[in-house]
């Protein structure tokens, strides 16, 4: 693949179309928020990077860039990695998950506890 003439910059600086999200109601936290799961993502691109180094020189002993960039992994190791990245996306959004869980099992507030809520809110 030849990439000479792209502006990687200017392309990672691209708005997506349409309005920002705001499921949080604060830009802090989305803007945090936003942050942290595009580190996420790289992460996630380098664990599998490191995968192919080590699974490369598990089997040749050595490596070059161009081993790195042509590898494909086999159907065990695409599994290997999915659940990999599974287990990974799972850690990162473990303390949401609970939130989520804890949402679900607390009891429903009557009427006069979500008029105090509404009042001293």
């Amino acid at each position: 693949m030849n990439d000479e003439g792209i502006d990687w910059i200017t392309r990672a600086g691209t708005r997506a179309k349409g309005k920002r999200p705001d499921t949080l109601n604060d830009y802090n936290a989305e803007r945090t928020l936003s942050i942290v799961m595009a580190l996420a993502g790289e992460i996630a691109v380098v664990k599998e990077r490191l995968d192919t180094v080590e699974r490369l020189l598990e089997t040749k002993g050595s490596l070059t860039r161009a081993d790195i960039e042509t590898y494909a992994p086999d159907r065990d190791a695409a599994y290997e990695r999915a659940l990999m990245t599974k287990e990974y996306v799972a850690r990162i959004m473990r303390g949401m998950q609970q939130e989520m869980e804890a949402m679900e099992a607390a009891p429903e507030p009557s009427l006069d506890e979500l008029n105090i809520r509404m009042r001293d809110s």
